[in-house]
């Protein structure tokens, strides 16, 4: 029997959403990977900067303050005056917009998000290059999606895989990428959605590598198989991570609600004093300020002492809320890392002081990052993708498994929503009370 026209029609058009999805990812993948070189760039110089400025003694320490209250300001200022859509992480504005939200204007957004999160993250505040790589891919799929007149349905389906594309970019995670745009972006799966999204990951990472490199973003000694025992053990860590992603959320919801209820306070003025205080922190000790990179990828390497490991902990448990509230680009993921690798570690540590035959403490740390993320999100597989890819860890998956299995159940049972659910019903509230 011949197809019908409709059938046709629906094959060819599922063959043109495919090809706009490769070029999607094409795009996507070289802004994100120039940002991403520009974020490692601009890290570099402040260090630089940090460290002759301890050379002048006060006056250096004033100029590392004002710098990072500068830079932070500046950031906030591009996001009030040009594009409000472009504060924060950008997650939920690409989910409403997928949902049939107005999709704003896209180019506007892309370019503040851009230069915006390299003020801010680059100055040294606790936020992650996935949030601004995320709305910047959704911003080119905007963008190409009228340039080729694709129709709603098919400009949504482009906007979750630009999307998907600027994450498996930001942390070199293709399959990552894909998932998250059927498990947290779309929360469906169907063919044409998922040759989308795998085409979008697929070419954003061809073309990002050439310039970011092949490897896993983080370097982990291979990790052998810890075997069925193990997986109380995991589940039991994967509850200890959900009751700290609990405080966590609502660390990060309280921020936001106190510089909510400072409305007196400027916009810039209130991220000047929060990126001052973070160039307090950055002269004090400049490791600890940033994306946290290089803690994660110190933490998973099982160095420092227990007593470090709990103070940087508490440090960046308090600096990521906060930065998130300066309302500036910047994304939540980066973060959350280190504190998930540090609680599997400091788990991991305690549990071989008991039973020395258990697993190392980086296998815990690897499994600890995934477990966190996994609560705080709500998105286990994109956890568990991340984890993977971005430590090669693969004979770690079935503790992985076992840890977001604890995590997920606990969070269910205390009842707090995911944190991109909060933070879309709080953009929902004042959209409704400025309007």
């Amino acid at each position: 029997m011949a197809p019908s026209p409709d059938q046709d029609e629906s094959r060819a058009g599922t063959l043109v959403l495919a090809l706009l999805s490769l070029l999607v990812g094409c795009v996507t993948g070289l802004v994100c990977a120039v940002f991403r070189l520009l974020l490692q760039q601009a890290d570099a110089l402040r260090d630089e900067f940090i460290a002759r400025a301890h050379q002048e003694g006060l006056l250096g320490l004033l100029l590392v303050v004002a710098g990072a209250a500068g830079a932070t300001a500046v950031a906030a200022a591009l996001v009030s005056r040009i594009s409000p859509a472009a504060a924060g992480s950008g997650i939920p504005e690409v989910e409403a917009a997928i949902s049939g939200g107005e999709p704003g204007r896209p180019v506007r957004t892309a370019i503040v998000k851009f230069v915006g999160g390299v003020l801010a993250i680059g100055s040294g505040l606790a936020l992650g290059r996935e949030g601004p790589s995320v709305q910047m891919g959704h911003s080119i799929a905007d963008v190409i999606g009228r340039l080729f007149r694709r129709g709603q349905v098919d400009a949504r389906v482009l906007f979750a895989a630009g999307a998907g594309a600027g994450l498996a970019t930001a942390f070199n995670a293709p399959i990552a990428g894909a998932v998250f745009v059927l498990e947290e972006l779309l929360r469906r799966f169907d063919t044409r959605t998922a040759a989308a999204a795998l085409g979008a990951s697929a070419s954003a990472i061809a073309v990002s590598r050439v310039f970011v490199g092949v490897e896993p973003d983080f370097a982990v000694p291979a990790q052998p198989f810890p075997g069925f025992a193990t997986v109380p053990v995991h589940v039991t860590l994967g509850v200890v991570a959900a009751l700290a992603a609990a405080a966590y959320t609502r660390a990060v919801m309280g921020a936001l609600a106190v510089a909510d209820r400072a409305g007196g306070l400027p916009v810039t003025a209130r991220a000047a004093l929060i990126g001052g205080g973070v160039g307090l922190l950055a002269w004090l000790a400049p490791q600890w300020v940033g994306g946290g990179d290089a803690l994660t990828q110190q933490t998973l390497l099982n160095a420092g002492s227990l007593s470090t490991i709990a103070l940087i902990f508490v440090i960046r448990f308090a600096l990521g809320p906060i930065s998130y509230a300066a309302g500036t680009p910047g994304g939540l993921f980066a973060p959350m890392l280190v504190l998930g690798a540090q609680i599997g570690l400091v788990f991991g540590r305690l549990y071989g002081e008991w039973f020395p035959a258990g697993a190392s403490p980086t296998a815990y740390a690897v499994v600890g990052l995934a477990a966190f993320f996994t609560a705080v999100v709500r998105a286990p597989l994109t956890g568990i993708c991340l984890a993977v890819e971005m430590t090669g860890s693969v004979n770690l998956l079935l503790p992985m498994l076992a840890a977001c299995f604890g995590a997920m159940v606990v969070m269910n049972l205390l009842g707090i929503p995911p944190i991109y659910d909060l933070l879309r019903e709080r953009a929902e509230r004042r959209l409704r009370s400025s309007g």
